[in-house]
């Protein structure tokens, strides 16, 4: 199975739509009566939860590979003179 890159802010925002569609079935359903407008705050703040993890997990992710390329810039060359007796 190839690896791929962990997105959490898909995460959140997939729970997060999860809940209302949860929500809206309650009420559908007549089991919970809740007005309409108590989605909307839910729903912009989900999507704004959900930047903000997709933003900090950007941030850790460069903050990492800057680091390791630092790393790899510390360290000795490699030799080149195994190319140059192959030619």
């Amino acid at each position: 199975m190839l690896r791929h890159e962990i997105r959490p802010g898909r995460a959140v925002a997939g729970l997060v739509m999860l809940a209302l569609a949860g929500g809206y079935a309650a009420d559908a359903a007549g089991s919970w009566r809740v007005p309409w407008t108590f989605f909307l705050p839910l729903f912009f703040g989900g999507l704004w939860l959900a930047a903000t993890v997709t933003w900090v997990s950007y941030r850790m992710r460069r903050r990492r590979d800057a680091r390791n390329v630092s790393r790899d810039r510390t360290s000795a060359p490699a030799s080149s003179r195994g190319s140059q007796a192959m030619r």
